[in-house]
């Protein structure tokens, strides 16, 4: 290689620059940050000195300018970024499953540097038009825009191509719509006296009389329904995941601290307990299976395992079908129009919970601390619908009161 100050053609070189025999140039300078030397190589002398341009900006930015850093995939920075993140087993578990199924193989190998926000964007919109809800492109975007910040505060990029990038995209989520008072008692009518599903009765009271999370349904053991003092007590939960062990069950604990709570039982949650604990002795539900230390779980499938999660979501649906096909023969033997029931979830019967709870003027701090709700706006939420619908009833009812000439 050749160190002349100048180059074949007689121009003058500057510090650090060099013409080389094979007819490149080079430029060779010290990472301010890594210490290394470093030298990056063009095919004329106006493209090397673009680089050096480049180059400098980047110095004095702060940025590095590491060769390996420089080769760094979104990837391999989620990697890094997940290894400075303290989560709880479960929700570290879903974080790398939704990367592998869903950000690897598509935009993972990008080299950060030189991800744009059309790529973001570009993404983003795929999974829209695959159908994806906004909320799961929102969680996707949980995990780029962090790991990407953080390559911005490490001085790897100057800005994060992330940054308002999530825009609209994704299928807006159906709104919740809880249970009327008509609807909630015309499905627990159904389901006290039809033969199949009276089993489910007085776990529907308790969901309803509680506004517990599915998990925490299924997690619920014996040990955590006092009698004496009338109170349910919340510290866990039951899912059904793959932790690096296989699909399985676990005990988790609740996302927040807000999940742990004790809710006082009415009589009505009392005796749909009392009415469980016999139904389980009766079917012989008692086996005693044990969760990372848990057992006397009260909700059990019949080979006196705890329930699986999407369990609970079929036995309503599965209860709102047969509600329906028997609601529409009875219309048409009646001559009426059928009033069927809309899909019901786990969330849903929460919801209504939460619902009635804010119809009887709760006071809206006790409701937020009986649902576990983290932030008080999702209590306000259905605080401010109940109490608009009621205001829009009381004007209604007002005029049916006006004599009309």
């Amino acid at each position: 290689m050749a160190n002349s100050r100048k180059d074949h053609k007689g121009r003058k070189l500057r510090e650090g620059e060099s013409w080389r025999k094979d007819g490149r140039y080079s430029y060779r300078y010290t990472d301010i940050r890594s210490g290394k030397r470093l030298t990056v190589y063009a095919r004329d002398l106006p493209e090397l000195r673009e680089k050096e341009k480049q180059i400098a900006k980047d110095l004095e930015d702060n940025i590095l300018t590491d060769g390996a850093i420089k080769k760094l995939t979104l990837n391999k920075l989620f990697e890094r970024y997940m290894s400075t993140r303290e989560l709880k087993e479960s929700t570290r578990a879903n974080y790398l499953k939704t990367w592998e199924n869903r950000v690897k193989d598509e935009i993972g190998n990008i080299k950060v540097v030189q991800i744009l926000p059309s790529h973001i964007k570009s993404f983003y919109s795929k999974l829209s038009k695959a159908g994806y809800a906004y909320s799961t492109i929102k969680f996707i975007n949980n995990m780029i825009y962090p790991a990407l910040e953080m390559a911005v505060d490490d001085d790897i990029i100057r800005k994060n191509p992330a940054k308002f990038s999530i825009s609209d995209y994704g299928r807006q989520a159906e709104e919740r719509i809880a249970l009327t008072v008509l609807q909630q008692e015309k499905m627990l009518e159904f389901v006290k006296n039809n033969q199949v599903y009276n089993t489910y009765y007085p776990m529907l009271r308790i969901m309803l009389g509680t506004g517990v999370r599915c998990g925490e349904l299924i997690g619920l053991t014996w040990e955590d329904v006092d009698g004496r003092t009338k109170v349910v007590s919340i510290d866990h939960q039951l899912i059904y995941k793959d932790l690096g062990d296989g699909y399985k069950f676990h005990i988790s604990t609740p996302k927040t601290d807000s999940g742990i709570r004790t809710i006082p039982m009415t009589s009505d949650v009392q005796r749909a307990f009392e009415e469980q604990k016999k139904l389980n002795f009766m079917l012989q539900k008692g086996k005693d299976v044990e969760i990372d230390g848990y057992k006397g779980f009260i909700f059990m499938a019949k080979s006196g395992r705890p329930l699986m999660p999407n369990a609970i979501n079929n036995i309503l649906y599965n209860i709102v079908d047969a509600y329906n096909k028997k609601e529409v023969q009875i219309a048409k033997t009646e001559h009426r129009n059928a009033e069927l029931l809309p899909k019901v979830s786990a969330h849903i019967m929460r919801h209504t919970a939460c619902t009635r709870m804010a119809e009887k003027r709760m006071d809206v701090k006790v409701l937020q601390y009986i649902m576990g709700h983290a932030h008080i706006d999702v209590t306000m939420d259905v605080y401010n619908h109940v109490s608009e619908m009621s205001r829009i009833e009381s004007e209604i009812t007002r005029l049916e009161n006006v004599a009309i000439s």
